[in-house]
């Protein structure tokens, strides 16, 4: 789907709200199944052919009964939950710190901990969200929801709580946001697949 990681694109906070109230949706759904996804990121999720994003990949993905946690090491290490690295046993919170990262990604164009070096990563990672530097062009807003998503206690992340994930939508920086709209999809995506393909095409001829 995400076509600017190749270049480095960003969106707008308009069409970010867009695409990650789909993957909410999506991570919802699964969560009420009790299914983990654990490989959230922008070479996951593809667009249909009105522009709505559907996750992808579902090799990492697991179901697990009520309460109990996983092992495995698995995910990508940029989007990696701090109980991955530090094998602490996972659940579906994973996915909630996976949406922060996404959601910081899509609005600059780079993953909040990010180094070419992947142990280094992981060192970044377990230093906490709070230690990165936000750009000034992302609104206070879609600041103070990374940051409930990428808490470093999973029991702390934002819709960890009786509602899930739904509890986003409460969120001050989807306020106005159609959500209504977007489940009965007559809600406008901010691009079609057309244009995204459309733009990919040029962006490879030009180099």
């Amino acid at each position: 789907m995400f076509l600017y990681c190749i270049n480095r694109y960003f969106f707008t906070e308009q069409a970010t709200q867009f695409y990650v109230a789909c993957v909410v949706e999506a991570l919802d759904y699964l969560h009420r199944k009790n299914i983990v996804y654990r490989d959230l990121k922008p070479e996951n999720i593809m667009l249909d052919t009105q522009g709505y994003c559907k996750l992808t990949d579902l090799g990492f993905a697991k179901q697990l009964p009520y309460g109990a946690k996983t092992w495995t090491f698995c995910g990508t290490p940029e989007y990696m939950a701090p109980e991955v690295i530090l094998n602490k046993g996972h659940d579906i919170a994973v996915d909630h710190w996976s949406l922060g990262v996404l959601l910081f990604e899509l609005l600059t164009g780079l993953p909040p901990f990010e180094s070419p070096d992947t142990m280094r990563t992981y060192g970044i990672i377990l230093k906490g969200i709070d230690a990165v530097n936000f750009p000034t062009r992302m609104s206070k807003n879609a600041q103070s929801l990374v940051k409930k998503l990428c808490r470093e206690n999973p029991t702390e992340r934002y819709g960890i709580g009786k509602e899930g994930l739904r509890e986003i939508e409460r969120h001050v920086w989807f306020e106005g946001f159609d959500w209504v709209g977007l489940r009965k999809r007559v809600l406008k995506a901010p691009y079609e697949r057309q244009v995204i393909q459309h733009i990919f095409l040029i962006s490879r001829i030009s180099s």
